[in-house]
Parts: C-alpha cells; sequence; structure tokens
C-alpha cells in the first residue's frame, strides 16, 4: 500500500499547517495553578480544624483518666 499524498493548494507551502501552533490564553496556564492553591487552602484548613479538635479531645481524655470528675471546659463571661 502507498501512502496517500496530501495535496496543497497553489501558493500553499507543503506541511505549512504542522509548523502553526495553536495560540494559548494566558489565562488557561493559570487555572491549574490556581486550582491547586485553593485545594492547597481547604487542605491546610481541614488539617488546621482536625489537630484543634484532636488537641481537645486528647485534653479531655487526660483529664478523665486522671480521675477527675469536673472537665468540662469553663468559658469565660464576655
Amino acid at each position: 500500500m502507498s501512502k496517500p499524498e496530501s495535496r496543497s493548494e497553489p501558493g500553499e507551502q507543503p506541511n505549512s499547517r504542522s509548523k502553526r501552533q495553536p495560540e494559548r490564553q494566558s489565562g488557561g496556564d493559570r487555572r491549574g495553578a490556581i486550582a491547586g492553591l485553593i485545594i492547597a487552602i481547604v487542605i491546610l484548613g481541614v488539617g488546621w480544624w482536625l489537630a484543634r479538635n484532636l488537641t481537645a479531645a486528647s485534653k479531655m481524655q487526660d483529664c478523665l483518666m486522671s480521675g477527675r470528675t469536673n472537665c468540662n471546659v469553663i468559658e469565660p463571661a464576655r
């Protein structure tokens, strides 16, 4: 089998389409970076929240394991 030859219009150079590169939009490159930044901020926020809750639970368990009966956190009046 032989390769079909591509016919070009008069005045057009062969393979001129393969030399052209599509123009990129300037905002397209930043979308991935912005999405990554948002995901990183969400992960940091969830990690911070989880660390605070685990610390509070650990303090409560330490209080209860020491035999105390009044381990409730007392909020100061504002």
